[in-house]
Parts: C-alpha cells; sequence; structure tokens
C-alpha cells in the first residue's frame, strides 16, 4: 500500500522578493507552505545563499575561514568577483565593517564609493549592510543607497534606533530592505508595522529576526523564525510575511568551536572542518525553520548547505 502523506493547507503566504537587475535577478520566497513542504503547496523559489565580503580586509575572521579568500580579500572589488566567478555565487553581501568607529571609521563616501565599484564589477545581486553601528550606519547606508540607485539591492540593516533614514534611503532609490529586530516576534512584527508605516511597501521587506550559532542559542532563534513563519501562513499576518535572513557567517565564526585549534582541543577533530561542519549545521537549521536568503563564508559550508538544498527540493 502507497504511503500517502497528510496534508495541512494555509490561507497565507510569503511575499516573493526579487533582487537585483537583468538576467541575474533572483527571487526569494513566494511560497504558501513550510520550508521544503513542496507535497503541501507551493515553493516556487529556492532559497539564496549569498556570499559575505567586506570593505576591509577580514582580519578578525578565523584563520581557516580567511584561507580561502587570502588570495583577493584585500580589495572587495576583487573579492566580489572572485566569489561570482570562481564560486558562483547567486548573490554578494557586502558588509562595510570598516565604517564602524571603533574600526577603521571609514566616511560614507568612502563606502559610496566602494559600493560603487563593487557595483560596476559584478552583475548578481547585491547586498549592502553597515556595521551595525546605529549612528554611523545612518549615514553610510543612506550614501551607500544612493550609490546603487535603481540597482535593486537590499540596504540593511534598519533597526528600532535608524530605521526612519535607512528606510527613506532605501525608497528614495528603489532597494529592498532588510529590518532587524533582537530575537523577539513582536519586536519583528512591530518594527515591520513602523516601516510600513512610513509608506515602505511591505512586499519589498526582508525580516531579520537576527541569528545566533549551533550551541549558542540556535533553538531559540529557530523557534522565533518558525513562529513567524507560522503566522505568515496559518494566521495570514500580512506583517509576518516578507521572506526571512539567516545572516549566519557572522555569528557562527566567532565561537569557540570554530576558533579553538587542534592543539587545545584535540577530541574536537580537525579545526577547519569542525568550523565547515559548525556552518553547515547552522544555516541548514535556519533553511528548516523557515529562511529564504542566508549570508555566509565558507564556500565548502555554502556547498554543503547547497546540496541539502538540492535533496530537499
Amino acid at each position: 500500500m502507497a504511503f500517502t502523506p497528510s496534508k495541512e493547507t494555509y490561507s497565507g503566504k510569503v511575499y516573493p522578493v526579487t533582487i537585483g537587475t537583468g538576467e541575474q535577478a533572483v527571487t526569494l520566497g513566494g511560497e504558501n507552505v513550510l520550508a521544503f513542504h513542496a507535497f503541501e503547496g507551493a515553493t516556487p523559489n529556492r532559497p539564496v545563499i549569498a556570499y559575505e565580503i567586506q570593505d576591509v580586509p577580514p582580519a578578525d575572521w578565523p584563520e581557516n575561514v580567511r584561507k580561502p579568500f587570502e588570495a583577493v580579500s584585500s580589495d572587495p572589488v576583487t573579492w566580489a568577483k572572485y566569489c561570482q566567478n570562481e564560486l558562483k555565487a547567486s548573490a554578494i553581501a557586502l558588509r562595510l565593517i570598516g565604517t564602524h568607529p571603533d574600526r577603521e571609521n571609514r566616511s560614507a563616501e568612502d563606502a559610496a564609493k566602494t559600493v560603487k565599484d563593487v557595483l560596476a564589477a559584478i552583475s548578481v545581486p547585491l547586498i549592502i549592510l553597515g556595521s551595525n553601528h546605529a549612528e554611523k550606519d545612518s549615514t553610510v547606508l543612506v550614501a551607500a543607497a544612493e550609490a546603487a540607485k535603481d540597482k535593486n539591492c537590499i540596504i540593511g540593516k534598519a533597526q528600532e534606533a535608524n530605521y526612519k533614514t535607512i528606510t527613506a534611503a532605501a525608497m528614495a532609490n528603489n532597494h529592498k530592505l532588510v529590518a532587524m529586530s533582537e530575537l523577539d516576534i513582536n519586536l519583528s512584527k512591530q518594527l515591520n508595522i513602523l516601516i510600513t508605516q512610513m509608506g515602505f511597501e511591505k512586499e519589498r521587506l526582508i525580516t531579520d529576526p537576527m541569528c545566533s550559532a549551533l550551541g549558542y542559542g540556535l533553538e531559540y532563534t529557530y523557534s522565533v523564525m518558525e513562529r513567524i513563519r507560522l503566522a505568515a501562513l496559518t494566521q495570514n499576518d500580512m506583517t509576518m510575511q516578507p521572506p526571512m535572513l539567516g545572516d549566519v557567517g557572522m555569528y557562527v565564526w566567532k565561537v569557540k568551536e570554530t576558533q579553538a585549534p587542534e592543539s587545545d582541543l584535540p577530541l574536537w577533530g580537525p579545526a577547519e572542518e569542525r568550523g565547515i561542519a559548525w556552518e553547515a549545521a547552522t544555516a541548514t537549521a535556519l533553511l528548516i525553520s523557515g529562511s529564504e536568503l542566508l549570508i555566509m563564508r565558507h564556500p565548502k559550508a555554502v556547498e554543503a548547505v547547497m546540496k541539502t538544498i538540492e535533496e530537499l527540493v
């Protein structure tokens, strides 16, 4: 007797969001079922993985994740071209970490130039991220959004402290927007409402509920993302229906398990393999919880997650 899986029906749907221009534009979201439940409904678009690059050399990255990019990471343009041409990236996430006051404190004008140079060198969609310094991002991301006008990028991250300025910049320059709250479904909902009340279309939003690494609160992140996705589908809550972002790499590659040398903890196994597995496991969990967009670092971790996506769809 053939097995017939039981099926759920949902009243809601995740908004499809297209980023980039031309033939290499990509669309994420659009499903009306839980992640990878294609047997229950429509899942028109696969999750998208973006490679993270920075405007400054990644001196704070562990050696095992710096190594694959050591020949290109001194220049963001070269790094971006490598990710696109050699690693076949679907999208690239440029983090303007050098603008942080505690780093190199680069100016908004410097950031705008970097954005223009990277955009001129690639054809895949670009995600433009600030340094996560709310005050500085208010000026940096405005300049970046203007530099990328009409390129249909993702700008972020808009937070409670600076969302008005960044939302206005994204709206004026025809970009999508990441709205980030701190691992609380109610805060996420509230921020999405505040942004849409400014006139920003909810269909152009991407929700970032914040992320955490395996072993460092991943189960809590998972539950928040799952609750957001269930609210979107089962309650038809329009404020919860934007696609979700999992900013994986920046959280995974700063935990002890991805940095501790083998000489200190030989029972943990080879450090490079351990780090790759940690990033891949974290990313896979976030995909299953409902994320449609991931930002990752190590090429082998990306390869592993891509293989998982291929098998699940």
